[in-house]
């Protein structure tokens, strides 16, 4: 029996060193190169979640990795022990100052980083944003107020922990396709190169703020919505660069490759691309009529799905830049267009604007790796208005509602709202959780939280048990061996580097792809 054994334990020792397990998309380990998928949060929101709450939401959510536009002292403290990940901001109001005293500099740094950090897992600083484009008389100011906090980092020995850098506008790059033929613009040089060789010598990133619904919306005659979106095209209709050859699938990839060719044009090749701003608006007025919710759940889903694909970008491969999605709320607050208000994966009261389609590679939404959604009442609604609500479900709506009569699992709590959230949730599943499906006249929310109690099961986990069964059963019914290869190839990233056999697979994969095509 022993021989039996050995020989199994050699075979999942050497699947192991041939595999890589996924892990959630927004929840890479904050200590790794891996590209990660982080959210920006603004806070022109109403009613704001508490930090602490906050932190509780990101958490629950799997976001591990976030950005915000200052160094609110609540926020982080707050994320003390949390492990989320998180780049600081310095306001542009605050550059005249650090940019002329290193006092000011060591002070800000003491005040916002040391006094929180490891604890606080601060990663970089976001130093002004846009501040060429944006504030240009400010500009001068810039690279002294980068060399100063890096100076206050250094003599806090936190340099090699803590990554320090400013965002841009992808405005400040010029003629961005082909993007062989791209540069920065050439009235920046003397700011541009200086700091480009700052970010080389400090091993720091080009921080760029990427929205392909910009370009979209400015060349809609030139560029095609499903580029725009991550969309699959055609070989054919793949967008070529006449000088290297190079095929580009999507605008984010093309604007991506732009930056690296204008960094090489100044003989800065070792600087990484982070995008620290980048997403879709899910409303618009007239003007805006692809501000959608399918488009912006459309191209944030392929985004992610991109990212942890790993593949970079046509001209660097090997390099997959990773990403903060503007933005995590929707900014109610903001000024027009309605766009401002609507970039938000999420509402102010933390439900989903839309629901992202990224079960392919881990959970985004709570802990579920198949995006479960339920449909439950909201807080604080009128009971006559949530009976009326409840008994529609029931009738017209045809909903399954036995299991909350009198002596049945979801009777007890004998309430309104415990019972119309059961009947919310089966009809919003018998329509395929479709949005607009959980509304039920503004009383109902879609929410990730499992609403099921006890012995009481709600109708999308009873979906969710069968589904598991269904897969459970099929995966029976094979051999072992079929049972080996099908999950060692659905559920694991092959690593090239290990094995030739694996290079051969990897390299015949485009002319699978191009013949099917």
């Amino acid at each position: 029996m022993a021989k039996p054994n050995l020989m199994i334990h050699t075979l999942l020792l050497l699947i192991l060193a041939f595999t890589e397990f996924p892990t959630s998309p927004l929840a890479e380990s904050p200590n790794n190169n891996e590209p990660f998928v982080g959210v920006n949060i603004g806070t022109d929101v109403s009613n704001l979640l508490a930090p602490s709450d906050l932190v509780s939401f990101l958490k629950k959510q799997k976001i591990t990795h976030i950005r915000i536009y200052d160094s609110n002292p609540d926020i982080l403290g707050a994320l003390s022990g949390s492990n989320i990940t998180v780049t600081i901001s310095v306001p542009n109001n605050e550059l005249l100052g650090i940019g002329s005293s290193n006092t000011t500099a060591l002070s800000w740094i003491r005040k916002n980083v040391v006094a929180y950090y490891p604890k606080t897992l601060i990663a970089g600083i976001s130093v002004g944003d846009e501040v060429l484009t944006a504030v240009p008389s400010s500009a001068p100011l810039l690279l002294p107020a980068l060399e100063s906090l890096y100076t206050a980092l250094v003599a806090s020995k936190l340099h090699n922990s803590i990554k320090i850098s400013t965002p841009h506008s992808a405005s400040i790059i010029q003629e961005p396709f082909p993007p062989s033929q791209a540069y920065f613009n050439q009235s920046l040089s003397s700011i541009i190169l200086p700091l480009l060789q700052f970010l080389s010598k400090t091993g720091s990133p080009l921080m760029l703020n990427l929205y392909p619904y910009y370009v979209f919306m400015q060349n809609k005659d030139l560029v095609p919505l499903e580029y725009s979106l991550f969309k699959p095209l055609k070989f054919s209709k793949e967008m070529v660069d006449p000088n290297t050859l190079l095929h580009y699938t999507n605008v984010y990839d093309a604007m991506v490759d732009a930056a690296y060719f204008s960094m090489k044009n100044f003989n800065v090749t070792d600087v990484v691309v982070l995008v620290t701003e980048t997403g879709w608006p899910s409303k618009g007025d007239s003007k805006e009529p692809y501000a959608t919710k399918e488009n912006a759940d459309t191209y944030n889903s392929n985004l992610i799905k991109h990212v942890f694909d790993r593949s970079g970008t046509p001209l660097h491969p090997e390099t997959t830049s990773s990403v903060y999605i503007y933005e995590l709320f929707n900014e109610d607050l903001r000024s027009e267009p309605v766009s401002e208000a609507n970039w938000g994966l999420f509402y102010g009261n933390a439900t989903p604007c839309y629901l992202l389609r990224v079960s392919g590679v881990g959970g985004f939404l709570a802990n579920d790796s198949a995006n479960q959604t339920y449909c439950v009442a909201m807080d604080g609604v009128d009971k006559k208005t949530l009976q009326a609500a409840l008994d529609w479900a029931c009738g017209p709506g045809r909903a399954n509602c036995s299991e909350i009569q009198p002596g049945e699992s979801c009777f007890e709590p004998n309430n309104v709202k415990n019972h119309a959230s059961y009947a919310f949730d089966s009809y919003y599943q018998n329509q395929g959780k479709a949005t607009e499906s959980c509304d039920f006249k503004g009383v109902a929310m879609i929410t990730t939280s499992d609403p099921s109690h006890g012995s009481c099961i709600f109708p999308g986990s009873k979906q969710l048990i069968n589904n598991t069964k269904q897969v459970v059963n099929s995966t029976q019914s094979s051999n072992a061996g079929e049972k080996l290869g099908f999950i060692a190839f659905k559920s694991t990233k092959f690593c090239a580097s290990n094995s030739i056999s694996l290079i051969s697979l990897v390299a015949a994969l485009p002319f699978m792809f191009l013949f099917i095509l």
